[in-house]
């Protein structure tokens, strides 16, 4: 059984929109093999069509040039792209298919599967309805120490609480938090009288 994992660049206050504006001054090597470990070594991604309009747009192009990122851009290109839209993409970049499913389908048919984790990069919209919905295994947030102040937020106002598991953290040289989590029980209720009796106690 696959499962479904997703990494994002995401601020302090939370912003996951246009990261190229804010993220790469915090770009080293531990990032990098961060993003290798995950994207670099994946043979299946699941994208939103704006993500994959954004790769499809680059990647090539990079592959094409043979510089540095050639290699990675080549796994991207090798990798099978699920693609999730309302509309028709004009599919340019190799391996890539769109579902004739909906997006709670199509996952579940790539669970079902064997082989290796399905890697969701970016693609907002795809991650919310899969936390929504339970089926995102794991979330890996690399945080940068920035308050960007403006920008889509990965998590919506007014909506239910999703309850996480931390996995395992690590933190980088730039300050970057490395942090991956997965879905958790409800962590049931509790009151300030529950809390007082974790706090020190002391005499006077």
């Amino acid at each position: 059984m696959r499962k479904i994992k997703s990494q994002l660049f995401i601020s302090l206050d939370g912003v996951v929109e246009a990261p190229d504006q804010w993220h790469f001054p915090y770009f080293n090597d531990e990032m990098g093999a961060a993003v290798d470990a995950t994207l670099g070594r994946a043979d299946t991604l699941l994208l939103g069509r704006r993500t994959y309009d954004s790769f499809a747009g680059a990647w090539p192009g990079r592959e094409a040039a043979g510089g540095e990122d050639a290699p990675f851009a080549k796994v991207l290109g090798d990798a099978r792209k699920i693609v999730v839209s309302r509309s028709r993409p004009a599919f340019t970049w190799r391996n890539s298919e769109q579902p004739d499913g909906d997006l709670t389908e199509t996952v579940n048919a790539l669970k079902n599967e064997q082989g290796s984790p399905v890697w969701i990069s970016g693609s907002v919209s795809v991650v919310r309805q899969l936390l929504s919905a339970g089926l995102l295994d794991e979330l890996n947030l690399l945080v940068h120490p920035i308050a960007v102040r403006k920008g889509m937020r990965l998590f919506e106002p007014d909506t239910a609480p999703i309850p996480l598991e931390l996995l395992s953290s690590d933190t980088f040289e730039t300050g970057v938090l490395n942090l991956s989590y997965a879905p958790a029980a409800a962590p049931g209720q509790g009151t300030y009288e529950d809390a007082r009796t974790h706090l020190p106690q002391r005499e006077g």
